[in-house]
């Protein structure tokens, strides 16, 4: 076969997965996914608020938060940029932190509790029909949850009507996998052994609006103006490839099983793999330093 043929295959193959998807069970799986990852994000809670303190800084300069404010988080799973905006906002203004899993909800009380945070509230809320009046917050936050959604045009749609008129978003979305190798690597190792397939076009997934271009458009289909975007780049950092193994499989819901699921020979083929993947990025102490890059936006409702 020709690689025309080649091609056109692989395009109808994404075709038909794309027409396969169902939204219903992806959210079914994505809740019992997150659930089960909440104890991991605790416990790997200090790495994420470090390799993610850039891009939420970059989220809380864009909307420019004022005094007195009521903020949204959502999707904010341990709440990370949610409690930022509160400590900028207190004494009268009020953030929600919202997230669909209350697991990762009972986390983050813990963790405002140890903040000693009192303008932080709580709510179970799907980013998709946010169970919100309109017009009630000025400013909605939501850092890497969009394109793991179903739906991100309903959600942003969503998120527009529960923001006053003015009132501002700033999000965030992975940027292209080459630009990730933390999360791309893994991925590669499972897609070469058989035990993942890349999702198809369109589907939800770490990099399905890894696109300035598409962000933008998603944007003004939802009624937003006033649209700016920019990269930021991000470090994530280990003392030792193990690290980086055990914080993979606590904050990785599809990583984990996969991998769990394996013989005990295999998980120790892949961990060795990857672990010759990541070399590049150790120095001589073994030290990891894997780069990522966001894309980030700002929009007004």
């Amino acid at each position: 076969m020709g690689a025309g043929g080649a091609q056109g295959d692989d395009l109808q193959e994404e075709a038909n997965a794309a027409l396969d998807f169902d939204p219903q069970l992806h959210r079914a799986d994505s809740l019992a996914g997150w659930q089960a990852a909440a104890p991991g994000w605790v416990r790997q809670q200090a790495v994420i608020s470090r390799f993610g303190a850039p891009v939420s800084g970059w989220m809380l300069d864009a909307v420019d938060l004022k005094r007195g404010e009521r903020v949204l988080e959502l999707a904010a799973g341990l709440g990370e940029t949610g409690m930022l905006a509160a400590e900028l906002i207190a004494p009268l203004g009020g953030v929600i932190i919202s997230d669909q899993a209350d697991a990762m909800l009972d986390g983050a009380r813990v963790r405002a509790a140890e903040l000693e945070l009192s303008n932080v509230e709580f709510q179970s809320l799907n980013a998709e029909w946010i169970d919100l009046p309109l017009a009630s917050v000025d400013v909605v936050l939501c850092r890497w949850a969009y394109m793991l959604m179903a739906d991100p045009r309903a959600a942003l749609t969503e998120t527009r009507r529960v923001l006053r008129p003015h009132g501002r978003l700033a999000l965030a979305v992975w940027d292209a996998s080459e630009h990730n190798p933390w999360a791309q690597l893994p991925g590669l190792e499972l897609a070469e052994r058989g035990l993942v397939q890349r999702p198809a076009p369109g589907t939800p997934g770490p990099f399905a609006l890894a696109s300035s271009t598409r962000v933008c458009e998603l944007l003004g289909e939802a009624g937003f103006t006033d649209i700016r975007l920019d990269t930021v780049d991000v470090v994530q950092r280990h003392v030792s490839f193990d690290s980086y193994w055990e914080m993979t499989l606590d904050v990785s819901p599809s990583f984990h099983d996969i991998v769990l699921s394996c013989p005990e020979a295999e998980i120790e083929q892949i961990r060795s793999a990857l672990a010759v993947r990541m070399q590049p990025f150790a120095d001589a102490a073994g030290h990891l330093a894997i780069p990522g890059r966001s894309i980030v936006a700002a929009a007004v409702a």
